[in-house]
Protein backbone atom coordinates (compact mmCIF):
# COMPACT_ATOMS: atom_id res chain seq x y z
CA UNK A 1 0.00 0.00 0.00
CA UNK A 2 3.00 2.08 0.64
CA UNK A 3 4.58 1.61 -2.48
CA UNK A 4 0.72 2.33 -3.99
CA UNK A 5 0.89 5.91 -2.28
CA UNK A 6 4.33 6.72 -3.38
CA UNK A 7 3.72 5.71 -7.15
CA UNK A 8 0.51 8.52 -7.20
CA UNK A 9 2.37 10.85 -5.90
CA UNK A 10 4.98 10.50 -8.15
CA UNK A 11 2.42 10.74 -10.42
CA UNK A 12 0.95 13.57 -9.38
CA UNK A 13 4.38 15.34 -9.33
CA UNK A 14 5.26 14.60 -12.60
CA UNK A 15 1.68 15.66 -14.09
CA UNK A 16 2.21 18.92 -12.31
CA UNK A 17 5.83 19.49 -13.63
CA UNK A 18 4.57 18.85 -17.08
CA UNK A 19 1.44 21.29 -16.41
CA UNK A 20 4.08 24.04 -15.18
CA UNK A 21 6.59 23.48 -18.00
CA UNK A 22 3.70 23.59 -20.20
CA UNK A 23 2.54 27.04 -19.27
CA UNK A 24 5.80 28.42 -18.59
CA UNK A 25 7.03 27.37 -22.22
CA UNK A 26 3.61 28.71 -23.82
CA UNK A 27 3.62 32.26 -22.13
CA UNK A 28 7.83 32.86 -23.60
CA UNK A 29 6.56 31.22 -26.97
CA UNK A 30 3.59 33.42 -27.38
CA UNK A 31 5.10 36.34 -25.92
CA UNK A 32 8.14 35.54 -28.31
CA UNK A 33 5.95 35.24 -31.65
CA UNK A 34 4.08 38.74 -30.68
CA UNK A 35 7.31 40.21 -30.43
CA UNK A 36 7.47 39.41 -33.89
CA UNK A 37 3.97 40.38 -35.23
CA UNK A 38 4.67 43.70 -33.62
CA UNK A 39 8.19 44.35 -35.69
CA UNK A 40 6.21 42.97 -38.83
CA UNK A 41 3.60 45.08 -38.84
CA UNK A 42 6.14 47.58 -37.88
CA UNK A 43 8.09 47.41 -40.88
CA UNK A 44 4.95 46.83 -43.47
CA UNK A 45 3.39 49.91 -45.64
CA UNK A 46 -0.09 50.84 -46.04
CA UNK A 47 -1.74 50.54 -49.37
CA UNK A 48 -3.08 53.46 -51.34
CA UNK A 49 -6.54 54.53 -50.08
CA UNK A 50 -8.65 54.81 -53.52
CA UNK A 51 -11.38 52.74 -53.60
CA UNK A 52 -10.52 49.49 -56.81
CA UNK A 53 -12.29 50.28 -58.98
CA UNK A 54 -13.33 48.39 -62.37
CA UNK A 55 -10.30 49.92 -64.19
CA UNK A 56 -8.20 48.19 -61.75
CA UNK A 57 -9.62 44.16 -62.92
CA UNK A 58 -8.92 44.86 -66.42
CA UNK A 59 -6.45 42.79 -68.44
CA UNK A 60 -7.33 39.98 -65.84
CA UNK A 61 -8.38 36.35 -67.23
CA UNK A 62 -11.92 36.61 -67.33
CA UNK A 63 -12.48 33.64 -64.93
CA UNK A 64 -10.25 35.73 -62.36
CA UNK A 65 -12.04 39.00 -63.03
CA UNK A 66 -15.46 37.38 -62.48
CA UNK A 67 -13.82 35.86 -59.16
CA UNK A 68 -12.72 39.58 -57.62
CA UNK A 69 -16.17 40.68 -58.53
CA UNK A 70 -17.96 38.00 -56.62
CA UNK A 71 -15.74 38.69 -53.82
CA UNK A 72 -16.90 42.17 -53.69
CA UNK A 73 -13.42 44.27 -53.72
CA UNK A 74 -14.40 46.71 -56.25
CA UNK A 75 -15.23 49.45 -54.08
CA UNK A 76 -13.65 48.72 -51.22
CA UNK A 77 -10.45 50.14 -50.01
CA UNK A 78 -7.06 47.77 -50.27
CA UNK A 79 -5.85 45.53 -47.36
CA UNK A 80 -2.62 46.42 -45.97
CA UNK A 81 -2.67 43.61 -43.06
CA UNK A 82 -4.76 40.90 -41.86
CA UNK A 83 -5.38 39.09 -38.78
CA UNK A 84 -7.42 35.79 -38.35
CA UNK A 85 -7.97 32.88 -36.03
CA UNK A 86 -9.34 29.47 -37.27
CA UNK A 87 -9.76 26.10 -36.13
CA UNK A 88 -9.57 22.67 -37.10
CA UNK A 89 -7.66 18.84 -37.57
CA UNK A 90 -4.44 17.92 -38.29
CA UNK A 91 -2.38 14.85 -38.57
CA UNK A 92 0.68 14.23 -39.29
CA UNK A 93 0.77 10.79 -41.26
CA UNK A 94 -1.41 9.69 -43.56
CA UNK A 95 -3.41 6.68 -41.36
CA UNK A 96 -2.84 8.69 -38.34
CA UNK A 97 -5.98 10.19 -36.66
CA UNK A 98 -6.79 13.82 -36.72
CA UNK A 99 -6.16 15.94 -33.43
CA UNK A 100 -7.39 19.65 -32.38
CA UNK A 101 -6.06 21.99 -33.72
CA UNK A 102 -6.49 26.11 -33.26
CA UNK A 103 -4.26 29.27 -34.54
CA UNK A 104 -4.19 32.77 -35.16
CA UNK A 105 -2.35 33.98 -38.01
CA UNK A 106 -1.11 37.63 -38.94
CA UNK A 107 -0.48 39.02 -42.63
CA UNK A 108 1.38 42.30 -43.71
CA UNK A 109 0.99 42.98 -47.70
CA UNK A 110 3.67 45.30 -48.34
CA UNK A 111 6.08 43.69 -48.07
CA UNK A 112 4.26 40.42 -47.96
CA UNK A 113 4.84 38.71 -44.67
CA UNK A 114 2.83 36.07 -42.21
CA UNK A 115 3.14 34.53 -38.70
CA UNK A 116 1.32 31.55 -37.27
CA UNK A 117 1.23 30.34 -34.25
CA UNK A 118 -0.86 27.36 -33.94
CA UNK A 119 -1.41 24.58 -31.70
CA UNK A 120 -2.08 20.74 -32.22
CA UNK A 121 -3.76 19.05 -28.86
CA UNK A 122 -2.61 15.59 -28.80
CA UNK A 123 -4.24 15.00 -25.19
CA UNK A 124 -5.15 16.76 -21.73
CA UNK A 125 -1.39 17.37 -20.75
CA UNK A 126 0.59 17.32 -24.26
CA UNK A 127 0.41 19.69 -26.98
CA UNK A 128 2.09 20.88 -29.35
CA UNK A 129 3.27 24.04 -30.89
CA UNK A 130 4.14 25.49 -34.42
CA UNK A 131 5.57 28.87 -35.35
CA UNK A 132 5.39 29.06 -39.25
CA UNK A 133 6.42 32.36 -40.74
CA UNK A 134 8.16 34.64 -44.23
CA UNK A 135 9.29 37.63 -43.96
CA UNK A 136 11.79 39.37 -46.21
CA UNK A 137 12.15 36.33 -48.54
CA UNK A 138 13.05 33.47 -45.70
CA UNK A 139 10.89 30.89 -43.92
CA UNK A 140 11.06 29.33 -40.99
CA UNK A 141 8.92 26.72 -39.34
CA UNK A 142 9.77 26.69 -35.90
CA UNK A 143 8.02 23.75 -33.72
CA UNK A 144 8.11 22.55 -29.70
CA UNK A 145 6.96 20.31 -27.65
CA UNK A 146 5.04 21.74 -24.94
CA UNK A 147 5.91 25.07 -26.25
CA UNK A 148 9.01 24.60 -24.96
CA UNK A 149 11.24 21.34 -26.25
CA UNK A 150 11.94 22.02 -29.60
CA UNK A 151 10.95 19.27 -32.03
CA UNK A 152 12.22 20.87 -35.34
CA UNK A 153 13.58 24.27 -36.83
CA UNK A 154 13.68 24.36 -40.51
CA UNK A 155 15.13 26.82 -42.62
CA UNK A 156 16.37 26.82 -46.51
CA UNK A 157 15.54 27.62 -50.12
CA UNK A 158 13.15 24.98 -49.72
CA UNK A 159 11.60 26.46 -46.62
CA UNK A 160 11.78 30.15 -48.43
CA UNK A 161 10.00 28.78 -51.66
CA UNK A 162 7.45 26.72 -50.09
CA UNK A 163 6.33 29.83 -47.21
CA UNK A 164 6.03 32.16 -50.07
CA UNK A 165 4.25 29.49 -51.46
CA UNK A 166 1.71 29.51 -48.72
CA UNK A 167 1.17 33.65 -48.46
CA UNK A 168 0.39 32.98 -52.03
CA UNK A 169 -2.33 30.69 -51.35
CA UNK A 170 -3.61 32.39 -48.22
CA UNK A 171 -4.17 35.49 -50.10
CA UNK A 172 -7.86 34.50 -50.85
CA UNK A 173 -8.33 35.85 -47.23
CA UNK A 174 -7.10 39.30 -48.48
CA UNK A 175 -8.35 39.45 -52.04
CA UNK A 176 -7.50 42.97 -52.73
CA UNK A 177 -3.80 41.93 -52.78
CA UNK A 178 -4.30 39.73 -56.16
CA UNK A 179 -4.18 43.32 -57.72
CA UNK A 180 -1.00 44.76 -56.50
CA UNK A 181 2.25 44.91 -59.09
CA UNK A 182 4.08 41.85 -57.48
CA UNK A 183 1.50 39.64 -58.95
CA UNK A 184 0.88 38.17 -62.48
CA UNK A 185 -2.15 36.21 -63.68
CA UNK A 186 -1.78 33.86 -66.55
CA UNK A 187 -4.95 33.20 -68.63
CA UNK A 188 -5.59 28.89 -69.02
CA UNK A 189 -9.61 28.56 -69.93
CA UNK A 190 -12.82 29.82 -68.53
CA UNK A 191 -12.26 28.22 -65.10
CA UNK A 192 -8.83 28.28 -64.32
CA UNK A 193 -5.83 30.83 -64.55
CA UNK A 194 -1.71 30.73 -63.53
CA UNK A 195 -1.66 33.06 -61.10
CA UNK A 196 2.78 34.59 -59.80
CA UNK A 197 3.96 36.33 -56.71
CA UNK A 198 7.41 37.38 -57.14
CA UNK A 199 9.35 38.88 -53.21
CA UNK A 200 12.76 38.97 -52.20
CA UNK A 201 13.94 37.67 -55.74
CA UNK A 202 11.58 34.32 -55.22
CA UNK A 203 8.88 33.77 -57.75
CA UNK A 204 5.88 31.04 -57.08
CA UNK A 205 3.52 30.22 -59.36
CA UNK A 206 0.29 27.94 -59.00
CA UNK A 207 -3.02 27.27 -60.95
CA UNK A 208 -6.44 28.67 -59.83
CA UNK A 209 -9.51 26.92 -60.31
CA UNK A 210 -13.28 28.53 -60.49
CA UNK A 211 -16.82 27.40 -60.52
CA UNK A 212 -19.25 29.16 -62.36
CA UNK A 213 -20.46 31.19 -59.60
CA UNK A 214 -16.89 32.77 -60.11
CA UNK A 215 -15.41 31.29 -56.84
CA UNK A 216 -12.30 29.91 -56.32
CA UNK A 217 -12.45 26.22 -55.95
CA UNK A 218 -9.28 25.21 -55.24
CA UNK A 219 -5.16 25.81 -55.15
CA UNK A 220 -2.70 23.63 -57.27
CA UNK A 221 1.07 24.23 -56.86
CA UNK A 222 4.03 22.26 -56.98
CA UNK A 223 5.44 23.00 -53.00
CA UNK A 224 8.36 21.55 -51.35
CA UNK A 225 7.13 18.43 -48.74
CA UNK A 226 9.52 18.47 -46.20
CA UNK A 227 8.66 14.37 -45.29
CA UNK A 228 10.18 12.99 -48.69
CA UNK A 229 12.39 16.19 -48.89
CA UNK A 230 11.09 16.14 -52.12
CA UNK A 231 8.53 18.76 -54.92
CA UNK A 232 5.03 17.48 -54.27
CA UNK A 233 1.39 18.57 -55.76
CA UNK A 234 -0.38 20.81 -53.31
CA UNK A 235 -3.97 21.12 -53.27
CA UNK A 236 -5.69 23.37 -50.95
CA UNK A 237 -9.94 22.71 -52.15
CA UNK A 238 -11.74 25.21 -50.41
CA UNK A 239 -15.65 24.05 -49.43
CA UNK A 240 -17.53 27.31 -48.26
CA UNK A 241 -17.67 30.72 -48.27
CA UNK A 242 -18.87 33.57 -45.69
CA UNK A 243 -19.28 37.22 -46.15
CA UNK A 244 -16.48 39.96 -44.01
CA UNK A 245 -17.36 43.00 -44.03
CA UNK A 246 -18.98 43.16 -47.50
CA UNK A 247 -16.06 40.36 -48.99
CA UNK A 248 -16.56 37.17 -49.87
CA UNK A 249 -13.82 34.77 -48.76
CA UNK A 250 -13.20 31.12 -48.53
CA UNK A 251 -14.48 29.97 -44.60
CA UNK A 252 -13.46 26.28 -44.59
CA UNK A 253 -11.03 24.26 -46.65
CA UNK A 254 -8.45 21.29 -46.77
CA UNK A 255 -5.19 20.74 -47.56
CA UNK A 256 -3.87 17.67 -49.54
CA UNK A 257 -0.76 16.52 -50.92
CA UNK A 258 -1.48 14.77 -53.95
CA UNK A 259 1.24 11.84 -54.01
CA UNK A 260 1.97 9.17 -56.07
CA UNK A 261 0.36 6.47 -53.96
CA UNK A 262 -2.36 8.58 -53.19
CA UNK A 263 -3.84 11.69 -51.81
CA UNK A 264 -3.04 12.48 -47.97
CA UNK A 265 -5.54 14.86 -46.56
CA UNK A 266 -3.50 16.21 -43.52
CA UNK A 267 -5.56 19.78 -42.45
CA UNK A 268 -8.79 21.08 -42.28
CA UNK A 269 -9.39 24.39 -41.45
CA UNK A 270 -12.32 26.84 -40.64
CA UNK A 271 -11.55 30.05 -40.52
CA UNK A 272 -13.40 31.81 -37.19
CA UNK A 273 -12.41 35.52 -37.18
CA UNK A 274 -11.10 37.72 -39.23
CA UNK A 275 -9.72 41.57 -39.17
CA UNK A 276 -8.57 43.94 -42.11
CA UNK A 277 -5.93 47.03 -41.43
CA UNK A 278 -6.26 46.75 -37.39
CA UNK A 279 -2.60 46.67 -36.82
CA UNK A 280 -0.77 43.90 -34.88
CA UNK A 281 -1.87 42.48 -31.67
CA UNK A 282 -2.43 44.32 -28.57
CA UNK A 283 -2.63 41.19 -26.04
Amino acid sequence: MKIVKILALVIVVLVGLILLVSIIGGVNFKRSVKAEVIDMFKNSRAQKSAPITEADLEGLPVPVQKYLRYCGIVGKERISNVSLKMKGQFKQERFGDFLPMEADEYYTVDPPAFNWLGTVQANPLFHIRARDRYLAGKGNMLIKLLSTFTVADALGKEMNEASLMRYLNEMMWFPTAYLNENVTWEAIDDKSAKVSLTDSGITVTATAFFNEAGQMIDFVAPRYYAITGTMETWSTPITDYKEVYGIHIPSKGEGVWKLADGDFCYIKLELTDIEYNAGPPTQ
